[in-house]
Parts: structure tokens; sequence; C-alpha cells
């Protein structure tokens, strides 16, 4: 059962995206990246109040950097849009299970980022948690 709504055109917005932001990142890459993004829809808090489609989290200004870059403008291969699939219905992952945010910093992930705090780190990407009395929707089941 979907967590977030989306149709054809959506799933393949975020296959986009998934590909352009972790390719490098090999399957499991680029399911955190589907993850964080799907969480950010559901949170509706911090940064991402008001997001409520997948569009909407996709094009969020200075979001995502793969948005900015040509490479984003690749089409979606069959692999991606089921991993953007996987991730729309609910499927997460640690750390990318309730993350609102990720990024590859040149040396190690620091202990917070935007003062939240840490969870893990896959490959090359850091992920970063916030606090449940911040986003109390992030660790929501639906």
């Amino acid at each position: 059962m979907a967590v977030v709504r989306y149709n054809t055109a959506d799933i393949n917005l975020l296959a986009r995206l998934l590909r352009a932001e972790a390719e490098g990142e090999g399957t499991k890459g680029m399911m955190l990246v589907g993850n964080v993004g799907i969480n950010r829809i559901r949170a509706n808090c911090s940064d991402f109040k008001g997001l409520r489609t997948i569009p909407n989290m996709v094009f969020q200004p200075h979001a995502f950097e793969a948005t900015t870059k040509g490479y984003f403008y690749q089409r979606a291969r069959e692999s991606e849009r089921r991993l953007a699939r996987r991730s729309a219905n609910g499927e997460s992952t640690w750390p990318g299970k309730y993350s609102l945010w990720y990024f590859r910093p040149v040396g190690n992930c620091p202990s917070t980022w935007y003062n939240q705090p840490l969870v893990g780190q896959y490959r090359l990407h850091c992920f970063y948690e916030p606090t449940a009395t911040e986003c109390q929707n992030v660790y929501n089941t639906f």
C-alpha cells in the first residue's frame, strides 16, 4: 500500500532523482535516496512543510543538487522505476528509514548536520534523522 499518492509520471520523476543522486551507490544507495524523499513528503515539518507530492519534493528549491545538473535529465530505467515504486509504497531500510537529510561530505560524516543527529552512513553518504519532537510524522506508520 502506498504511503504517498503517485502516478506513472511521479514514479518516473522519482526514478530519475534516484539515478541522478545515487546511481554510483548501487541499488541500496538509490533506495535510501527514495526513503529520504518519501520521508520528506510524509513528515510535513522543518524545511519540508507543505510538500504533499513527489514533484513538490523533487523540485523543492535547493533540496537536491541533481535537479540543477544535467545528469538529472537522463531517462529513468525500469530498475530505478521499481526502486521508486518500492519507496513510494513505504519500503525503507536503515539508515534511510526515518532520515530527512543526506549528503556526501569531503571527509568523514559530521556528528550533526544542521543540528540533526547522524544516524548512519552508506558508502559515501551520511544520513540524518530529525528529533521526534521536531518531526513526529516521519516516525508514524501509515
